[in-house]
């Protein structure tokens, strides 16, 4: 069974993925669809609200004239050691994305406090990813990693800059 966990806890999906055109008219309420999809989602109007599923190599000019009228971003990561998901979401957050943010994918716990860090909401796991770590491990998880080595997470300084900047109060 897949997991959809947020800063609190577990989550109930509301949303259906579907892939094609032909599938969309057979579902009622909520959708996540591809790119390919989401303008005959948001033209027929049948399903709200409508989620808009990209690849975390997606540039951000694809996903830009929908930031206004999807209320679900979710990224897709490929596995847990490509991060270009973490990039775009935070790019999504910049151009002013203000709906739901989701990770999906075979991400790790370890990763759960990068992801809220960029911005996302909540992160999807398919049930392999879910079996080997259970709710429990991403809620630790969720406060245990404090550091991070890039920059833009919050206030906090990334690793490199208190490593810089401890070397520069030696050389005094």
């Amino acid at each position: 069974m897949s997991l959809l966990v947020g800063p609190e806890g577990r989550r109930d999906d509301a949303f259906t993925a579907v892939d094609s055109v032909e599938t969309l008219s057979l579902n009622e309420g909520a959708v996540l669809v591809p790119l390919e999809v989401v303008d005959q989602a948001l033209g027929d109007r049948r399903n709200a609200p409508v989620g808009l599923a990209l690849d975390g190599a997606a540039p951000l000019s694809a996903a830009e004239p929908y930031l206004g009228q999807v209320q679900l971003i979710s990224v897709r990561f490929p596995s847990f050691s490509d991060g270009r998901g973490f990039t775009l979401a935070k790019r999504l957050r910049r151009a002013g994305f203000s709906g739901t943010l989701r990770a999906s994918g075979p991400l790790i716990a370890d990763q759960f406090a990068e992801a809220l860090a960029c911005g996302f909401d909540e992160v999807w796991l398919p049930a392999e990813m879910a079996a080997r770590q259970p709710l429990e491990q991403w809620m630790a998880a969720r406060t245990i990693v404090t550091e991070h080595y890039q920059t833009g997470y919050g206030e906090d300084r990334s690793i490199l800059q208190k490593r810089l900047a401890a070397r520069e109060t030696q050389d005094r």
